[in-house]
């Protein structure tokens, strides 16, 4: 009998789910997208109903395109948008809409924290720096702003966390409240060299340690589902991963030094960093890669807030385009003299920058600044963005980068590839399959229930490399006028404070 491995990826647009035969190959995908709530404070939430109601009607979606029986499937595995946080009812319904990871109206709680004189402590245990990017400050305001959360919290009759936990917890019909190591190393209330969760810093942020899920292996048996009784008999969830944890997975970067960049609405730049934690003096967050097979690996990471989501801005908010595929011919068509840069800090800047409070600046214009200037100079903000942090990481952990393994839909884009290996100075190999955090805990998932090894799953992976064109004096040019639109965006925070 066929042994099918489910992969769902519950990412921040919308939710996939992918199918695999015993060999590793994709047989299918389907997709289900989810509104993006936004207010005029610039607030973003999902409705985790909607959320939990796409992951169902995923898998009979992607059972039809493969065409296989639904019986056959020996397992799933599930990858979530990180750091994304909600609060739900002992019988699963939501209290809240979930706060999205852009979100960023957390600050004041991270200002108390800072001024209470835990933001070192922070850092040296979560091995992430004081933000409201982060759930520990998002579950705080939920906990003093939604009305009878705090008093259920303490009464044991809510749970609070993050997606991949909200989703175990439905699909498990309550049975299974637990989270898996990469994820609980992203809250900022886990203490990555003990690997528990920290009574201090959870008392830092009014959290009860005690209405947090359990962590678990992110290979462990998580619970069953049958998808609200859409199969015959339940599966077991056998992996669970934050994405950008799945997608390092599902690229192969599973030796310490190895790098991957994850380009979604935002973008993940995450290196293997072995069995122990490096900490970061550039900006930087240590997390857990994952625990599998009972071996801990760690990651040294640098999250940005907008990539893929310029081109989304581009298209939505200036009608600038008609479709993301248009940005690569304008980008090549723009005029060379032309030294327009964006710095898209539309919620703040992420790694290495941390500053929630710096505004987006579109620096340089002329009058040879027009509509395909302005889309390249959306598409550089890109490739620059990823190369801050790839510097930081060379200088956190002494090693120079060798290659950088890239996946997510601007990957199609030949012109921001051919640019990120010439801004980076590195070989750009872009991965042939697109739906790599998914890939990822669906190939974990097998590993964990024997159908898979994972020393032969990535062997004779054709990848697309762009290698270094321009001579190192045009990327440093380039670069450097990027650093200076960087400086301008957070020295116009500093005059509107």
């Amino acid at each position: 009998m066929a042994k099918y491995v489910l992969g769902i990826d519950q990412s921040t647009q919308g939710t996939k789910a992918i199918l695999f035969d015993e060999k590793g190959a994709l047989l299918a995908r389907a997709d289900r997208p989810h509104r993006q709530i936004v207010n005029d404070r610039g607030w973003v939430e999902h409705d985790p109903e909607e959320i939990y109601g796409n992951v169902v009607a995923t898998v009979p979606d992607v059972v039809a395109r493969a065409g296989v029986d639904k019986g056959d499937i020996a397992c799933v595995g599930i990858s979530n948008q990180r750091e994304t946080s909600l609060v739900w009812n002992a019988d699963g319904t939501p209290r809240h809409n979930a706060i999205v990871w852009q979100d960023a109206r957390a600050t004041d709680v991270c200002k108390r924290v800072a001024t209470a004189g835990m933001e070192d402590a922070v850092r040296e245990r979560s091995g992430i720096r004081l933000s409201p990017y982060f759930p520990a400050a998002k579950l705080a305001w939920i906990c003093e702003h939604v009305d009878g959360v705090a008093r259920g919290l303490r009464a044991g009759k809510l749970r609070l966390g993050t997606v991949d936990a909200y989703l175990v917890y439905r699909l498990t019909q309550g049975e299974s409240y637990k989270t898996d190591y990469s994820n609980a190393s992203r809250t900022e209330l886990f203490d990555i060299r003990r690997l528990a969760w920290d009574e201090e810093l959870c008392d830092a942020f009014g959290i009860p340690v005690a209405a947090l899920p359990e962590v678990c292996d992110s290979d462990a048996l998580f619970g069953v589902t049958d998808f609200e009784g859409y199969l015959d008999a339940p599966i077991p969830i056998h992996a669970v991963m934050g994405d950008s944890h799945g997608a390092l997975f599902g690229q192969g970067c599973l030796r310490p030094g190895m790098v991957k960049a994850t380009y979604g609405t935002g973008s993940s730049v995450m290196m293997n960093a072995g069995e122990s934690p490096v900490t970061s003096e550039s900006g930087l967050v240590s997390s857990l890669a994952w625990k599998l097979g009972g071996k801990v690996s760690y990651v040294l990471e640098g999250n940005i807030n907008y990539t893929g989501a310029v081109v989304t801005w581009l298209k939505d908010d200036l009608g600038l385009i008609e479709s993301a595929g248009e940005t690569e011919e304008l980008a090549r068509v723009a005029s060379e003299r032309d030294q327009s840069y964006l710095v898209p800090a539309f919620s703040g800047l992420g790694a290495p920058y941390w500053d929630s409070a710096a505004v987006g600046v579109l620096y340089g214009m002329t009058r040879t600044t027009h509509r395909p200037e302005i889309v390249r100079a959306a598409l550089d903000s890109i490739g620059y963005q990823i190369t801050d942090v790839l510097r930081a990481m060379e200088r956190d952990s002494g090693v120079s980068l060798g290659e950088l393994r890239v996946d997510g839909g601007p990957t199609h884009n030949g012109y921001l590839m051919q640019f990120q290996s010439d801004i980076a100075r590195v070989p750009v190999a872009v991965s042939p399959t697109e739906e790599l955090s998914g890939m990822g805990v669906a190939y974990a998932a097998g590993c964990g229930m024997g159908i898979y090894d994972a020393d032969r799953l990535f062997d004779g992976v054709e990848r697309r490399v762009f290698r270094p064109k321009r001579d190192e004096a045009w990327s440093r040019s380039k670069y450097d006028g990027w650093r200076h639109a960087v400086s301008k965006a957070l020295s116009e925070t500093e005059e509107r404070s």
